[in-house]
């Protein structure tokens, strides 16, 4: 039989004393939404100061659909290229959740096998991972 240190919770005591993180460290997700709210505020800074160069200077309006177009073009990228890194990287890390979730789901199911038994799934496993279709002797 087998036992298993995942099976019993553990107690946490904390006391007064305890940190569980620096004062000046933020949350990543703060960080983002502070960077984006100050990137959105400065594209509309900028496109306003942009607009009224226009409005006092220009002549033609195509030159200052040009101006305007040109602007927007570059902060529209700028502002497109940071939310998507954003989401790219939420999303990676809720795949790595998925993965450490999934990792210890299976290695209480392991501890749970006879280890014969398990020695032979990780032998399966292995060889699935090293991209061979099917363990030797197994049909």
């Amino acid at each position: 039989m087998t036992t298993n240190t995942l099976d019993a919770p553990q107690a946490v005591t904390r006391t007064s004393t305890d940190t569980t993180r620096p004062r000046d460290v933020r949350d990543p997700d703060e960080t983002r939404l502070r960077y984006g709210a100050l990137l959105i505020g400065a594209a509309f800074l900028l496109l306003g100061v942009v607009f009224g160069i226009g409005v006092s200077k220009m002549t033609g309006g195509a030159d200052m659909v040009a101006a305007l177009g040109s602007v927007t073009t570059v902060v529209g990228t700028i502002i497109g290229t940071f939310f998507g890194v954003q989401i790219g990287s939420h999303g990676k890390e809720a795949a790595e959740a998925g993965r450490t979730q999934a990792e210890a789901a299976a290695r209480v199911a392991l501890g749970k096998l006879q280890p014969e038994d398990a020695s032979e799934v990780i032998q399966h496993l292995c060889a699935a991972r090293a991209g061979s279709p099917r363990p030797r002797g197994h049909h």
